[in-house]
């Protein structure tokens, strides 16, 4: 890799440049850097989900450096990445390796996510986060305004905005082939991990487990079984239960087809466990959405835990596991399943010819962007980080259980004063980690 800076620079200012839009064809083809200049990437956790998007940065880059505070799984990632150097901490990665590294994958827990891609992205280093792309909803915004400040390109691994069943269906909805929308239903068979519990006992750490660098900006508490490397989901210091986790994906095509974006109502019904630990066992929440330039008002409900639409939504079929429904004045659009890989429409409906931008694959969308192309559908300030402030703010209404949300979305306030509710919209941060 020879050139670093004078690559380096291309690659920031070709990002920058780059401007796409989904809905329509026509979009600026992406420019390439010469096939000799690979992309320099590191990984910030690398199990899990992180096993793939680590090894998605090698193969559209080269792989120099790769961190994970549990070191029995950053030892079997560099059995896989013999070149990349090893580090338990991200914030000495970028210190020490940044002028090798031109962009960063983040798959940690979600209270990491942004305090690791905000300092990357300060860097001026391009960033793919996993979703939901942060803990709380100020988090979100901030991410949007420095990715777009600092002009690198950006993703949120939410696979499913490649999907061309999505795209064709998200191109429906916005040329009003259902007629007038009044209901949008989601739902998902999560959580399947525990929630609805207390902390667990004070417990041995692990000796391949770096605790503190794992807790990282959270408040200090004693490691206990059921935290690491997978339950964190169900708890409020680390993650953001089953809404957080899915909706990034079962939503997505409704959000992309309505602008589900800027509620100004949100309330939630939930298990009686729900405590200040654990989301509760399951949960059904409303949003409530405002007319916009072309679309009139309409509601959102949102389902975990096994709560499910009803059959007769779906017009007698029994809904599946996870899935989604818009209901219009003409009929309705049904997508089972996760991702919106395909759909049905539910009644007579003459769909009209759409068009729409057919992606390549999900990561590729993103380094594309990285080298000029135009920006990855699921980009921070644009669309993934509004998506993360309308979804996190269901969880809001999950720990103000039975009081009605009125929300001002421009400045990130509840309208009638909850302030018990505030660590939702904001978070803290111990000392060493910020945004």
């Amino acid at each position: 890799m020879v050139q670093r800076a004078n690559r380096r620079d291309f690659l920031q200012r070709s990002a920058a440049a780059g401007i796409g839009f989904w809905v329509a064809g026509g979009v600026e083809a992406a420019q390439s850097a010469s096939p000799n200049e690979k992309i320099g990437m590191a990984s910030i956790g690398v199990d899990g989900k992180g096993q793939s998007d680590s090894g998605d940065a090698d193969s559209h880059g080269q792989l120099v450096a790769i961190c994970d505070v549990d070191e029995k799984k950053l030892d079997a990632a560099a059995k896989r990445f013999p070149k990349a150097k090893k580090y338990v901490d991200f914030r000495k990665m970028l210190d020490e390796m940044g002028k090798s590294i031109d962009a960063v994958t983040v798959s940690t827990p979600d209270h990491v996510h942004a305090v690791a891609s905000v300092t990357a992205m300060r860097m001026r280093k391009h960033c793919f986060c996993q979703k939901p792309l942060t803990r709380t909803i100020q988090e979100a915004r901030v991410m949007g305004q420095v990715a777009r400040e600092m002009k690198v390109a950006t993703q949120m691994g939410n696979q499913g905005t490649a999907n061309d069943g999505l795209r064709r269906a998200a191109a429906l909805l916005r040329k009003n082939a259902l007629g007038k929308v009044s209901q949008v239903h989601v739902w998902t068979d999560r959580p399947i991990w525990p929630q609805g519990g207390n902390r667990p006992a004070p417990a041995p750490v692990p000796k391949e487990l770096h605790w503190d660098l794992w807790l990282g900006p959270a408040p200090f508490r004693p490691y206990g079984l059921g935290y690491h490397p997978f339950s964190w989901r169900g708890w409020w210091a680390f993650g953001t239960g089953a809404l957080g986790d899915m909706a990034c994906h079962t939503l997505n095509m409704p959000y992309a087809g309505l602008e589900l974006r800027d509620p100004i109502s949100v309330e939630a019904e939930t298990s009686p466990d729900r405590n200040v630990f654990s989301y509760p066992k399951w949960s059904v929440i409303k949003f409530e959405f405002p007319a916009n330039s072309w679309r009139g008002p309409l509601t959102l409900t949102w389902y975990d835990g096994g709560k499910r639409v009803s059959k007769e939504l779906l017009n007698g079929k029994d809904p599946s596991k996870s899935g989604a429904v818009i209901v219009g004045e003409k009929g309705k659009l049904y997508a089972p399943g996760d991702y919106c890989d395909s759909f049905e429409i539910l009644g007579k409906v003459d769909l009209p010819k759409v068009e729409f931008q057919r992606g390549p694959n999900h990561f590729e969308e993103w380094t594309r962007a990285i080298r000029g192309g135009p920006a990855a559908m699921s980009n921070f300030h644009d669309y993934s980080g509004p998506l993360t402030e309308t979804i996190l703010l269901g969880n809001l209404a999950v720990w103000a259980a039975g009081n009605k949300v009125e929300w001002d979305a421009k400045n990130l306030q509840v309208k009638n004063h909850m302030p018990e509710v505030e660590h939702v919209v904001r978070g803290a941060y111990r000392k060493g980690y910020s945004l």
